[in-house]
């Protein structure tokens, strides 16, 4: 079986989730690409698709919307699980809560157009550099903190589950 585990990323750290759940299938002798998603990328080949996006501004990127807009047909006809990654970990409490609404908002946005078995959404890297001089203050007066906020354990968890999906429907046949 065939997986693209494919992303859009704005600093690296949706990039680095999309590789660790792409090692994960790999282990389980699942033919793994794991690549940055664009127009041109290539989708007749998979049998399955591990898609994720950073959010900004409570969307996923551009060119992950493309890609689902493009490709939501072919997505619908195989099993397909979708990621965000955003920063509730980096938010004080109620603005976390409220930060973990954006995974509602992200697939409303998509109208029905795919249908994936789970959506998750992970918390990333929120570095200073990654703000402009108002964003940072702004971040700070609200209580956030900077830093890597992946939680490997818990995305090692999921691309398992997602794995042992596949292998099981490869082991159980039609």
């Amino acid at each position: 079986m065939k997986v693209l585990v494919g992303y859009a990323t704005a600093h690296g750290s949706t990039q680095g989730i999309a590789e660790r759940i792409a090692e994960r299938l790999g282990a389980q002798a699942l033919e793994v690409d794991c690549r940055a998603l664009s127009k041109d990328s290539p989708v007749a080949q998979y049998d399955a698709f591990v898609l994720g996006s950073a959010i900004h501004n409570q969307a996923w990127l551009p060119e992950a919307e493309a890609f689902i807009a493009d490709n939501h047909g072919t997505l619908g006809l195989h099993p397909l699980w979708v990621f965000s990654v955003g920063m509730p970990a980096a938010l004080p409490g109620p603005l976390s809560k409220l930060a973990m609404r954006e995974a509602d908002k992200v697939m409303a946005r998509f109208g029905g157009s795919i249908q994936p078995r789970d959506h998750r959404l992970f918390s990333g890297v929120v570095e200073e550099s990654q703000l402009p001089g108002t964003g940072k203050w702004i971040f700070r007066l609200f209580g956030a903190s900077f830093g890597d906020f992946r939680d490997w354990p818990q995305i090692e968890a999921w691309g398992d589950a997602i794995a042992s999906t596949l292998v099981s429907s490869l082991t159980d046949g039609p």
